[in-house]
């Protein structure tokens, strides 16, 4: 077999091609990072191309040629919105043991995610998720997928403490991932609309309370 030389005109291509993919994926990141933020204390509707190209100094039509319309713009930041909850919130949790610690690990890394305003709103997803509820389409499905493997991961590691002894044999997952989550939900609600930063203190203690009716050794809920 023998290997060819490039022609000249492909050594010359090759690197300004990798060149203008570099600085299309540093725009596409530095769009994404403005609007997810952006987005989660205004809605998504109030995104326009024009307007995300004036505050990040680039051009409509090289946002236009990134994410084709303004849908592919609003799935691509639900994506990356949920990019950054994982390193916020699941990532950390990973240290805590599966099960029960997991559970615990994970309301207390929503909590301090809302808090701490990972995302300029609150939570990117309960910004978004009324705006999208009652609208068809990619973008409500790529919401719905978030929330529902959300809930599924909290849903699976309930699952595993009753599975280990550590809640009791009765114990509902789905009820409990349902009260865990509206009582999170809450503390960013009420911290967003009423100034109350010790929502998020309530809501774990109900957390709390809530898994200790549930079997859970207090000890292990600190």
């Amino acid at each position: 077999m023998t290997i060819h030389a490039p022609e000249p005109e492909a050594a010359t291509v090759a690197p300004s091609s990798d060149g203008r993919r570099r600085r299309g994926d540093r725009t596409r990141a530095a769009v994404l990072d403005h609007a997810v933020q952006r987005a989660s204390a205004d809605g998504l509707a109030g995104l326009t191309f024009g307007t995300l190209a004036a505050e990040t100094t680039t051009t409509k039509s090289a946002i236009a040629g990134l994410f084709g319309n303004k849908e592919g713009l609003e799935t691509a930041l639900v994506q990356h919105a949920r990019d950054i909850f994982l390193d916020a919130v699941i990532a950390p949790a990973r240290a805590a043991a599966p099960g029960l610690d997991r559970v615990w690990a994970l309301a207390q890394g929503w909590s301090e995610y809302s808090r701490t305003r990972t995302f300029a709103g609150g939570c990117f997803f309960r910004a978004v998720e009324t705006e999208v509820d009652s609208r068809p389409g990619a973008v409500r499905d790529a919401v719905v997928a978030v929330r529902r493997e959300w809930d599924g991961y909290l849903q699976h590691h309930v699952t595993l403490a009753v599975d280990a002894g550590d809640l009791a044999a009765d114990v509902d997952p789905a009820q409990v991932v349902f009260e865990v989550v509206a009582l999170l939900g809450t503390a960013n609600d009420r911290s967003l609309l009423l100034d109350d930063d010790g929502a998020y203190a309530r809501a774990l203690a109900a957390v709390r309370t809530m898994l200790v009716a549930h079997g859970a050794h207090p000890e292990r809920l600190r």
